[in-house]
């Protein structure tokens, strides 16, 4: 669903830019009280969906799609700190991979960020409010990762319409029937994350469950990384080719030579292949591996400078407390 540069126009484009950078501004805020064990998983996080990403499964008619992983991020870590990991992850296929448009990147935020990790852990809480329990807690995050693809899908035929692309009849019924196949693989895909997560490390889901020793986070940590450089060098040069969603929408309704012929910004490794490097498999899977690293230590970097400022915040508060403004100052001179 990554949008190219061309599809949407200069307004509808700068929007999206603009509600996606209220939307994460409001996310980094609300992710000051970040618990130091979520500081790695926020790495993790954003590594597994990059190398799921490039997974692209067939849905039949000649059409494929991939993860987008806003439900299972938002499970794990909150809404905000999904959101902020999805960004992460667009960011970065969007300036070293050339996968989505640098002027679509707001755009693309908004819909696989935003709406499909915040709009969709609003869908899990409903459901699972209603059916609670382990199993409960699945089936919540089915119907969730389902209906969040849907709508974000969704949101990306307004925008198409919005730029007078397509006809919003035609580009709601085109997006939201495609994706509603795509969403299946989405929701399969993340139950069964969410499922082997909680049998390992149960308290990452469950904060009341009880915590396994400090030593089998950090094997999790391991394990999970290796998982994700393996999807990424041995399995995802073997995805399928097929168009995605919003490619075979594209080619279907005609509109598929609007994309921009070059790019805003030259990308070190465009279309995830490593330059130099015959053999597509191999440059696929390296290029794979570079990016899942990269993700990872975008996404840990992240989390743990907005732990530090949370450190900072209650180091500042307590000195308030005792009298002292932030500063070491009297709170009276302050």
């Amino acid at each position: 669903m990554h949008i190219p540069d061309g599809f949407l126009n200069g307004r509808t484009a700068a929007a999206a830019g603009a509600l996606s950078l209220a939307g994460l501004a409001v996310a980094l805020r609300r992710t000051r009280n970040l618990p130091p064990k979520r500081v790695p998983l926020m790495g993790l996080a954003a590594a597994f969906v990059f190398a799921a990403q490039m997974l692209n499964f067939p849905i039949g008619g000649g059409t494929s799609g991939h993860l987008i992983g806003g439900v299972l991020c938002a499970v794990l870590l909150g809404p905000s700190a999904a959101a902020l990991v999805i960004s992460c992850v667009l960011i970065v296929q969007c300036f070293v991979f050339a996968d989505g448009g640098v002027l679509a990147l707001g755009a693309n935020i908004f819909n696989m960020a935003l709406v499909s990790s915040v709009g969709g852990y609003l869908i899990f809480r409903s459901v699972y409010r209603l059916l609670p329990g382990s199993r409960g807690r699945l089936v919540a995050v089915a119907i969730a990762s389902w209906l969040s693809t849907v709508l974000a899908a969704v949101v990306c035929a307004g925008q198409l319409a919005l730029s007078h692309t397509v006809p919003w009849p035609v580009a709601v019924t085109a997006m939201a029937g495609v994706h509603a196949f795509i969403g299946v693989g989405e929701a399969v895909i993340t139950v069964l994350v969410i499922h082997a997560i909680e049998q390992v490390r149960p308290d990452l889901i469950d904060p009341s469950a009880p915590s396994p020793m400090e030593r089998r986070g950090f094997e999790l940590i391991g394990f999970g990384l290796v998982i994700a450089i393996g999807l990424a060098v041995f399995v995802s040069p073997f995805a399928s080719s097929a168009p995605d969603g919003l490619d075979h929408v594209a080619q279907s309704l005609g509109f598929r030579d609007h994309e921009a012929a070059a790019r805003v910004i030259a990308s070190p490794l465009p279309d995830y292949r490593l330059p130099g490097i015959s053999s597509a498999a191999i440059g696929t899977a390296l290029a794979g591996a570079a990016g899942t690293l990269m993700v990872f230590g975008v996404g840990w970097t992240l989390a743990r400078v907005l732990r530090s400022r949370q450190t900072d915040l209650n180091v500042d508060l307590a000195a308030s407390v005792n009298g002292a403004g932030p500063t070491g100052r009297d709170s009276a001179d302050a």
